[in-house]
């Protein structure tokens, strides 16, 4: 098998050295290069173009989103941004997505060694899943116009019981990976002011999702914020599961609300979307919609197994909408999803399915 070149772009001699470590411990990928800042890359660039490039945002003489738009203007290459994340970067790194960056990645620090193995699983799937990615050039007009697998059960406690039924208040679920953040903000900018309640996890690095939950707070016509233990589960808004954290749907009575949980990685993911799918076929049952996006993986697939088969109305994204079509291939293959749409036609069908029922 070819393996997957990989090109690694920090200033941080210290973290070049890591990054190469762990692309390197994984056998399908190859470091073809490490460069202090861009104008190093560009001289690499120029002698071997790498399938994938792994890329700061803070760097000196060029900064890192001046380089991302030339590369994505001028000779498009997935790009994987491998960022600190501070808080006071997270717009910066909403603006690394609008120029086309394919996934954004927490940066690997010299700590405890179960979270260097954590790292290290991430990033080596974020760069196959990126290599896999459909990139399209973003002409730099427009770009300054525009703003080791465990289940389910490794985080939920008990049996898997029979959902709940006597109410009627729908949930919908929604999982994605790479190209979700647009695939959701679609999908959300489509859903009217009297949806139902909406859970989604979609794989980001902790500290991103209250800057993207802020975003499409301001860009939808329902609410939308970074879920917090507890919250209820509401129509008209939308709970996004933190970053680094599983997102669990439970019920009290008539109210659902989400609690959040630490705990492993599941389905090499932390948040799953096995993990919210599970849990949402346990307490949710026959009144929920999954919708599984665009991503690498099967993530998802066995959690919206269970939901089918505990009477929820399942949606894939189809191929050609799917910036990777991975997780929604599985979870077709896997006998999990009643309908396969493009992402345009998913918003409609939902609120089609919870006005008129599906049972």
């Amino acid at each position: 098998m070819k393996k997957i070149k990989v090109l690694i772009v920090d200033d941080s001699a210290v973290v070049r050295q890591i990054m190469s470590h762990v692309v390197a411990s994984d056998p399908q990928l190859e470091v073809i290069g490490a460069a202090a800042d861009p104008y190093i890359a560009a001289e690499h660039i120029a002698k071997e173009i790498p399938d994938v490039i792994t890329l700061d945002i803070e760097m000196p003489r060029m900064d890192g989103l001046t380089f991302l738009g030339k590369i994505m203007s001028q000779r498009p290459i997935p790009v994987v941004i491998i960022s600190s994340l501070a808080q006071e970067g997270s717009e910066t790194v909403m603006r690394a997505l609008e120029l086309g960056a394919v996934d954004i990645i927490q940066k690997p620090t010299v700590g405890k060694k179960e979270f260097l193995e954590e790292s290290r699983i991430i990033i080596c799937d974020a760069i196959k899943a990126a290599c896999c990615a459909k990139i399209k050039p973003v002409p730099l007009r427009l770009q300054r116009d525009i703003p080791p697998k465990l289940g389910a059960e490794a985080v939920l406690s008990g049996k898997n019981t029979k959902a709940m039924i006597q109410t009627t208040e729908k949930v919908v679920a929604i999982g994605a990976s790479t190209g979700g953040t647009e695939a959701i903000r679609v999908f959300l900018k489509a859903m009217p002011p009297d949806s139902p309640g909406i859970v989604i996890v979609q794989h980001m690095p902790e500290k991103f999702t209250a800057a993207f939950a802020k975003h499409l707070d301001a860009d939808c016509r329902i609410s939308v914020k970074e879920a917090g233990d507890n919250d209820t589960v509401i129509g008209g808004r939308a709970l996004i599961a933190p970053g680094n954290r599983h997102m669990i749907v439970k019920r009290s009575g008539a109210r659902y609300y989400v609690e959040l949980k630490d705990g492993p990685l599941v389905s090499r993911h932390r948040p799953s979307v096995d993990v919210l799918f599970t849990s949402v076929a346990r307490y949710v049952g026959k009144n929920a919609i999954g919708v599984i996006m665009t991503g690498m993986g099967d993530d998802g697939s066995r959690g919206m197994m269970e939901m089918k088969e505990a009477g929820a109305f399942n949606i894939a994204q189809d191929e050609n909408s799917s910036v990777v079509f991975g997780m929604p291939k599985e979870a077709i293959k896997a006998g999990a999803v009643l309908s396969v749409l493009p992402l345009e036609d998913i918003a409609p069908i939902v609120m089609t399915k919870v006005r008129s029922g599906w049972n």
